[in-house]
This record gives structure tokens, sequence and C-alpha cells, in this order.
């Protein structure tokens, strides 16, 4: 999401009735350089907008696993464990098709890494 259309979806949340959004950038998201500069823009660009930033660290927004998290990771483990000692290297340990499997990390890099629209398409629906 460009830095014009947040402030576009902050604009009309106000203009809703809102009294209050969150907005979840990802650690690696160069939106606004860092997350202050992101900040500083919104407060400059929405007159009377007050914004506080919160970096959460990994324990607070990972929250509690599932058994089904907790099932991945032993899943994903025991591939890594067996490409270690298959002596595979410069792999990651994915999923295609339900099942465990090793990926070279230049197929890995190469993956296209697109925005579902339709996921933009609900965000903007359930956040008015």
């Amino acid at each position: 999401m460009g830095k014009e259309r947040l402030i576009e979806s902050l604009r009309k949340s106000k203009k809703n009735g809102k009294t209050s959004s969150i907005v979840v950038v990802s650690e690696g998201d160069q939106i606004g350089k860092n997350i202050l500069g992101l900040a500083s823009y919104i407060e400059s660009n929405l007159e009377g907008y007050e914004v506080r930033v919160t970096v959460l660290g990994h324990v607070q927004r990972g929250g509690s696993p599932s058994c089904y998290d907790r099932v991945l990771a032993s899943r994903m483990g025991v591939g890594a464990i067996d490409a270690i000692l298959n002596n595979e290297r410069n792999i990651m340990i994915g999923i295609v098709h339900n099942k465990i499997t090793s990926v070279p990390l230049t197929e890995a890099l190469k993956a296209d890494n697109s925005i579902d629209l339709e996921l933009i398409r609900v965000a903007d629906i359930t956040s008015i």
C-alpha cells in the first residue's frame, strides 16, 4: 500500500466516524525508509492526527502457537535435519502440496511475491 493510499484510507476512516486506526508495517517495508519517517509523513498530511509508534518484538507479534503451528514447525525441523544429512546446501525448507520439500535459495528468491489483490479488497471492505 503506497503512502498516498494509506492517507486516503485513514481520511476515509476518520470521515466515517472512526476515532482510531492501527497501521501494521512489515519490518522490511521501505514505505517510509523507517517507521518513524512514515509516522512523520502521516502527521504532516493529516491535520489533527496523532500518531503513536510501537515496535513489536517477535514474541509479542507471534502469539501462542496453535497445534497446526507446532506440528508444522516439527515437520519443517525434520525436513531441515534430513537436508543436512543429505548434504544439501543453499536451500530453504518449505511445503509444496502439503509435502515438506527443499527448494534451492536461487529458486526461492525468484518467486513472485506480489500481493493478492483480493486480500487488499477484503482489507478495504473490513476496515471501514
